[in-house]
């Protein structure tokens, strides 16, 4: 059965980018749940990482600019998710020891508060397992 999904931020540019870095089993379920009309959710978080990491010339300021304009339309399948003091409250049951990186930690509470399987390479937030991960 096809699920709404949330995004990682390595998730999202290799999505966008038609990365062969985005394992097979991965694109398959954000192509799934896009031709099923599920969300597929798109942290404000990774918004703001894509940002920082242009600004630090190892994105390129289109890709900002690309998913914003593909939020915007809104009919791709992305849907732009805010992080929420309730996520915040999610993020403190995720021991910093287990997911060190805010980031990453904001972004696995995101997908844990709403109950969704995560789409994720990190390592960390797959050994965790109290998050549901897709790789």
């Amino acid at each position: 059965m096809t699920t709404p999904l949330v995004l990682d931020t390595h998730a999202l540019i290799w999505y966008m980018g038609a990365s062969s870095r985005l394992s097979a089993v991965a694109q398959s379920a954000i192509q799934s749940a896009i031709q099923n009309r599920m969300p597929v959710y798109v942290s404000a978080v990774s918004m703001v990482e894509i940002a920082y990491l242009s600004e630090k010339k190892r994105l390129s300021a289109e890709l900002f600019d690309q998913v914003v304009h593909v939020l915007k339309q809104g009919n791709h399948g992305l849907v732009e998710i805010p992080f929420t003091v309730a996520m915040a409250e999610t993020l403190r049951t995720i021991p910093v020891t287990v997911v060190p990186e805010l980031p990453d930690r904001m972004i696995a509470a995101t997908a844990l508060h709403l109950n969704l399987p995560l789409v994720t390479c990190d390592h960390e937030i797959r050994a965790a397992s109290m998050v549901v991960t897709i790789w």
